[in-house]
């Protein structure tokens, strides 16, 4: 993914946080396919404007708990996927999705387990 951007990548996730640069972009993304590995995204429509391409559809993946893959922590949610391309690279990509999905899986993932016994 690092080749399709340019050196001064600029990615704004949905929560508006910024990461610069696509050495630190390479590094962001790795961080996130380590906690959801078979994060994808699905796009049902595209529209372009010049240089900037805007994707409908949907984030997805599973939370690796521990390294596992479990049904329970899979989650989907409706996105919007804004990019500026600037000589054939990804200039800039934005991601406008309602996060809460994966976020409740990991506050359940983080919860302590009760010891309440029988």
């Amino acid at each position: 993914m690092a080749e399709l951007m340019t050196e001064e990548h600029r990615f704004v996730d949905a929560l508006g946080n910024v990461v610069e640069g696509r050495d630190r972009m390479r590094v962001s993304w790795g961080s996130y396919f380590d906690m959801v590995p078979d994060y994808t995204i699905a796009v049902d429509e595209t529209h372009c404007d010049g240089p900037v391409v805007v994707m409908l559809g949907a984030a997805q993946g599973t939370f690796a708990a521990g390294g596992r893959l479990l049904s329970e922590n899979r989650w989907q949610t409706p996105a919007v996927f804004r990019a500026r391309v600037n000589n054939g690279k990804v200039g800039e990509w934005r991601v406008y999705a309602d996060n809460e999905p994966i976020r409740q899986i990991i506050a359940r993932q983080l919860a302590p387990k009760s010891s309440i016994k029988a």
